[in-house]
């Protein structure tokens, strides 16, 4: 009789320790799966801060061993021949407006979501590039013409 008895302690025992057990892996499922969404979330903001940081620094290339700017500055020399595919036609585009254009309308035209701030601010930063570099004028309103 004992060893029934032996039998059904150690039974409701370990039914004890299946329920506390399951309860543990509900909680470590919770726990991996809001790991999960977080490493989703860092990676996103991660890429940003990168197209960010792409997009703000200034671009070389390696011409006979020396450093190049690819947006170089605007002379009586330089034609527009010499910016990348994607810089000539933001300048077209503005020079293409009646007047003074904000980033979100070239941001459109170039067919970006402009919905979102985010995809914006690339197109900002190489417009700003070519204000800086003499090729657009970036009034204090943040609206940009062409200059002539």
């Amino acid at each position: 009789m004992q060893e029934r008895q032996w039998i059904t302690a150690r039974r409701s025992e370990l039914d004890a320790l299946a329920e506390q057990l399951t309860k543990q892996l509900q909680e470590v499922q919770v726990e991996r799966d809001e790991l999960a969404i977080a490493e989703r979330v860092l990676n996103r903001l991660a890429e940003q801060v990168q197209a960010d940081v792409e997009a703000v620094a200034p671009v070389a290339a390696q011409v006979a061993g020396r450093a190049v700017l690819l947006i170089p500055h605007r002379s009586d020399a330089t034609d527009e021949a010499a910016l990348p595919g994607d810089y000539r036609r933001i300048l077209a585009i503005v020079r293409e407006a009646d007047g003074p254009v904000q980033v979100r309308a070239v941001g459109e035209e170039l067919g970006l979501e402009v919905a979102v701030r985010g995809k914006l601010e690339p197109l900002r930063a190489k417009m700003t590039k070519l204000a800086d570099r003499g090729w657009l004028h970036k009034r204090p309103d943040g609206r940009f013409t062409a200059r002539r």
